[in-house]
């Protein structure tokens, strides 16, 4: 069975350039374009890894962190998009317990090695 990877990013370019890697690493893919979708996909669809955006409109990056470590208490593996020139907020990321950041613009092989790296073996 392959893994399951949720998506969360508001840019819809970067949303499809993701989902089409991941797709080809292999892995089950579902996406949502803001936070609010995320949560609720978070919940019901139970996914092996989160990626997600730091900056969408509702929820953040850092709320559904908060939401996955404090409301839901799982230990998904969460990696976190970030725009250059945020590195506060990354830092704030991993106090809420993100598990790694990938900066933006990123390559695609990058991305592959970070998501199997964070994935439970």
């Amino acid at each position: 069975m392959s893994h399951k990877v949720l998506v969360i990013e508001d840019e819809r370019m970067m949303l499809k350039v993701i989902e089409f890697r991941l797709q080809k690493d292999g892995y089950a893919v579902k996406i949502a374009e803001d936070g609010k979708d995320g949560v609720k996909l978070i919940e019901s669809w139970e996914p092996d890894i989160i990626i997600t955006d730091i900056m969408m409109p509702y929820v953040s990056g850092l709320e559904i962190i908060a939401h996955v470590r404090n409301v839901l208490k799982k230990n998904t593996p969460i990696l976190v998009l970030s725009a250059v020139g945020l590195e506060k907020t990354v830092v704030e990321a991993f106090s809420l317990g993100a598990d790694d950041f990938i900066s933006k613009p990123f390559r695609a092989e990058e991305l592959s090695i970070r998501v199997r790296k964070n994935l439970p073996r």
